[in-house]
């Protein structure tokens, strides 16, 4: 295998023997949300994550009065509410145009090498990596920048790798009206790399194929093609 080619084996994130709740268990494609995880507005998530923010760092021994601590904790706030967990609420949730495949295109679309940026679930560092997004048209064609959208939307939560690809894939399946999806992320996780065993040569993929995907020929040539230059 060629250096940074992508694979189907997708091989487990490997652990110290203290990361107890690091198995990846979850038995729903559904990031796992409260049924009140809306009462609140994003100004008021904001300023109560702030006060438990300022707590840890107090709990940590940190000076607030310092200049460069001091608005850490608003700072945290507005970037876990309107960034890097943005994707948690649904009235972000990217609105897909669609369009007529009227020059009968009825072959492979890729998109490849979507960067995307995530948070681990288990504890709240990054991943990073690239996901590659296919389908096959039934009668309809998406703006290509939805596709990278859809990829950021569902990116924006904490995440296990195997959760986003089958969110991503199901979301291209809903707005495109199509079975046959490919998608294949691979991605580094900060988990791995800053703590616990400490890896950071280790690289996670995975794939979600439907329909025509699931042909080894169709599969071949997607994989061909995102592995190429």
């Amino acid at each position: 295998m060629r250096p940074n080619e992508t694979s189907l084996n997708s091989q487990p994130n490997k652990a110290g023997d203290d990361d107890m709740g690091d198995d990846h268990v979850a038995s729903s494609f559904e990031t796992p949300m409260r049924a009140d995880a809306f009462d609140l507005d994003d100004d008021e998530k904001i300023v109560r994550i702030e006060g438990h923010f300022r707590e840890i760092m107090n709990i940590l021994g940190l000076d607030l009065t310092d200049d460069s601590l001091q608005g850490t904790p608003r700072r945290v706030a507005k970037m876990y509410v309107k960034e890097v967990f943005a994707g948690l609420n649904p009235k972000n949730r990217p609105h897909a145009r669609l369009f007529e495949n009227k020059y009968n295109y009825d072959q492979m679309l890729v998109e490849k090498d979507i960067t995307f940026y995530s948070h681990c679930e288990h504890h709240f560092v990054p991943i990073y990596g690239k996901a590659h997004v296919a389908y096959f048209s039934q009668g309809k064609v998406i703006g290509l920048s939805k596709i990278n959208r859809i990829v950021q939307y569902f990116s924006k939560r904490p995440q296990v790798q195997e959760r986003l690809t089958v969110q991503i894939g199901k979301e291209i399946e809903r707005v495109l009206h199509t079975q046959d999806v490919g998608v294949v992320i691979d991605a580094n996780h900060m988990c791995v790399a800053s703590r616990g065993v400490g890896d950071t040569n280790s690289k996670t993929g995975t794939a979600y194929f439907s329909g025509k995907f699931k042909d080894e020929n169709i599969k071949r040539e997607f994989l061909n093609y995102i592995n190429s230059k």
